[in-house]
């Protein structure tokens, strides 16, 4: 719906050259209904050339700009339960530091940067497609930010989270107030959350 929103702003946007206070007011009311979808699942993500965590992820940046490996058969939900699982079972120790996959699972403890990095490169090992790996708020009320995937399918939008969540939820489960992106990245491709833009001004 923002998308769609977006498009007819811009188009009516251009009948409106000669007024800036209309043009102005188009835009902010663009702004208000973004910040007002804060599901996964509703937002908005602008591509960006850099994003305020690049340099904290050049340890990392391997993982994510590695090509799809294509399995020839879909990543299931069930499979990516299992992963999640896996990961959820690590102990969980914060650093200041990316790990990668492999010293997320070396035995010692990982936060939600190191699972969620690991559970990004099996999926895209496995040929999983339209993964994301986002940063965010968890709750509305979070003061830290905290790292998770999202997975956009044909059967529907899931958020996968194993530092938090034993298995995928659907972006309708975990309700419009969880789960609010800041920033994502997606192979080469860097994001910013239009709530972002809205917070920040």
């Amino acid at each position: 719906m923002a998308y769609a929103l977006l498009m007819v702003i811009i188009i009516t946007n251009r009948n409106y050259k000669k007024s800036p206070m209309k043009k102005t007011l188009l835009l902010s009311c663009l702004l208000l209904t973004v910040a007002a979808s804060s599901s996964f699942a509703d937002a908005l993500l602008f591509t960006v050339d850099s994003t305020p965590y690049d340099h904290q992820m050049a340890r990392i940046r391997p993982v994510l700009t590695a090509s799809t490996h294509s399995s020839g058969s879909q990543v299931s939900v069930a499979i990516v339960n299992q992963w999640m699982y896996d990961l959820r079972s690590i102990p969980y120790g914060f650093t200041t530091f990316w790990k990668t996959p492999a010293e997320a699972q070396s035995g010692a403890p990982a936060d939600c940067k190191a699972k969620a990095v690991a559970l990004y490169e099996k999926m895209r090992e496995n040929g999983a497609t339209n993964v994301r790996l986002v940063i965010g708020k968890r709750t509305a009320t979070s003061r830290q930010t905290h790292a998770w995937l999202a997975w956009d399918t044909e059967n529907g939008s899931y958020v996968l989270d194993p530092t938090f969540n034993w298995a995928a939820y659907t972006s309708s489960q975990v309700g419009k107030r969880n789960y609010q992106p800041l920033y994502a990245y997606a192979g080469s491709k860097k994001f910013r959350a239009a709530s972002a833009l809205v917070a920040q001004n």
